[in-house]
Order: C-alpha cells, then structure tokens, then sequence
C-alpha cells in the first residue's frame, strides 16, 4: 500500500496525493510511505524516486543492525529497528531523507507510523518545520515504543527477586534466562540504534539537522537511558544466577558433609560386622553367652560416641 502526503507552500498537509503531482511548484515537500508495498510499488523506489540499487536492496531484505547511508544525490538513508512487542524482536523501518521529502519503508506494519500519520495528517504537526522534523518525528515514536517492554522485563525482576509466591529455584532460574534472552533482544536493537543517533547528531552532511538538534538529542538521550535500564538489568539477572549457583553450591556441600559424616560413622560399624561375618572355626568371642548383646552395645556405644563428637566440631551445622 502506497500512501502520500504533501505540505503546500502555506503549510497544509494533503493526503493521497497522486505521485505525479509530487513535485508541482505548489508543494513545499512531501511524505510517501510504503506499507507493506506490492512488486509494482517497489518498483518507484527506482523508477520514480532513483534511489540507489544498494538502498533499495536492503529495504527489501532485513538487515541485523540499524545504519545510516549518505548518498552523493543529496539524500540519506536511514536503516531503523522498531520492536515487536509480542516477542521483543526487531522489525525494520527505512528512511529515505531529502531536501524536500521523506520516503519511509516497511514490510511489516508499524504502529509507530500510524501514530506519526495521525498527528501529521490530523492535526499538521511539523508541517511548517520540513522533512527533517519529520524524520525526528518517526525516530521519537520508534525510541517511545522501546520503554514499554524494558519496563515490564524490570517489573518481572523486581517480582522474581521478591520471589513473593513462592516459585522453586529452578522455575525461578527458568524464567530469569528467559528474562536475559529479551534483554539480548533489546541490547541487539537499542546499542545499534544509540550508534546511529550519535552519528546523526554529530554529522554535517545532513542539511537542516543543526536546527533540530535538541530534538535528535533527546532522542539520543533516551537511548542512552534505555542502554543504561538494559545492562542494570543485565546485571540483576548475572546476580539472581549467581546467588542460585551459590545457593546450589552450598546445599550440595551441605548434602555431601551429612552423607560423609553418616559413612564415617558407620565405618567402624561395618569393620565390626565383617569381621564377626567371617567364617573362621576358632573364635572365642562367638561362644560368649553375652557376646551378640556386648557387641551390639560396642557398635551402638561408637556410632553415638562419633555422632556427638562430630556434632561438637559443627559438621552438622
């Protein structure tokens, strides 16, 4: 689906523009945006608009990380990730910026457009400030939309570490390497992204981008809050791990000390026993009237002499 706006010369925001009447001398500068386009629409990428072959390859097959393109024809070419909030994953967004407008690519549909079109059809919103502000207007949604997962993920640590209905251990664990696996996702797309509004704000090849700068600033600095709440997370989760391998570790010495202690004490024991199980004629002790009561006594009066000096040394604390 192939949708069009175009800003006239005293700021009025039209909508399904026809392509061919994009660049009348009434329009100042336009927006198209392509919505999960068909093989034909595709095709103005190149037709239309002349965009370079590489640019217009990588709208079409997902790239691992946001970038940032300038291009000898006076436009630039932004690589952005939003997230999926189902499953955290990122969904690719391009940006194609120029002079006088703003081309915005994507296969999946993005909430964070919609928003963007409502405000920018509805109400004008940046219409007398150019494609720049635009582009800005679309990054600022994109970056919004990060902060409601991060906040959950610290809402589920928070009620794990608190550990208030009594999960054991190792549902416990489960769900804290479950935790970091989303946290990999948003470190995977929130970093790249913080790179690339760096450069942004930092580049002078972008024209009109000096008089927006606080606006690409505080999206900047919301990325860098956002990269901040993922590796304080991160950390939570390596101390929740590492407190569960010692809490394993310590029962399992615990465990190992009381069976040691009960092999030790039933040593003696055993030596007792195997040597009044032998087979030999000619020993005394098994004519003693007495002598199965005696030994039973011996055996018990050794394991309870052991238990209690084991117990005084603190083997079983």
């Amino acid at each position: 689906m192939l949708r069009t706006f175009a800003v006239t010369r005293d700021y009025k925001v039209l909508g399904d523009v026809p392509v061919e009447q994009l660049h009348t001398p009434d329009i100042a500068w336009f927006w198209v945006d392509f919505d999960r386009p068909t093989d034909e629409e595709i095709k103005l990428l190149d037709e239309y608009f002349h965009f370079h072959p590489l640019a217009i390859e990588d709208c079409i097959h997902f790239l691992q990380r946001p970038k940032l393109d300038h291009y000898d024809e006076d436009y630039h070419f932004f690589v952005l990730h939003r997230i999926n909030p189902r499953d955290l994953s990122a969904e690719e967004i391009d940006l194609f910026l120029g002079e006088r407008y703003v081309v915005s690519y994507h296969n999946k549909a993005a909430p964070e457009i919609e928003e963007v079109i409502s405000k920018f059809l509805v109400h004008s919103q940046g219409a007398d400030k150019g494609p720049v502000y635009l582009a800005y207007f679309i990054l600022d949604k994109i970056v919004d939309h990060y902060f409601p997962g991060l906040y959950q993920i610290e809402d589920e640590l928070n009620e794990l570490d608190q550990n208030s209905e009594g999960v054991s251990t190792g549902k416990l664990m489960d769900q804290v390497f479950d935790i970091r696996a989303d946290l990999l996702k948003l470190r995977r797309t929130i970093f790249p992204m913080r790179d690339l509004l760096y450069r942004m704000i930092n580049s002078d090849r972008i024209k009109g981008i000096r008089t927006h700068i606080a606006y690409f600033t505080d999206i900047y600095d919301h990325l860098l809050k956002l990269s901040e709440m993922v590796e304080s997370n991160r950390e939570m989760t390596n101390d929740m791990r590492d407190s569960y391998i010692s809490l394993n570790t310590n029962r399992l010495n615990n465990i190992m000390k009381t069976l040691t202690v009960i092999t030790t004490i039933f040593m003696p024991l055993t030596f007792i026993a195997g040597i009044y199980g032998m087979n030999f004629d000619v020993m005394p002790e098994l004519h003693w009237k007495s002598g199965y009561f005696i030994v039973l006594l011996l055996m018990l009066l050794l394991g309870s002499g052991m238990y209690m000096w084991f117990r005084k040394k603190g083997w079983f604390e």
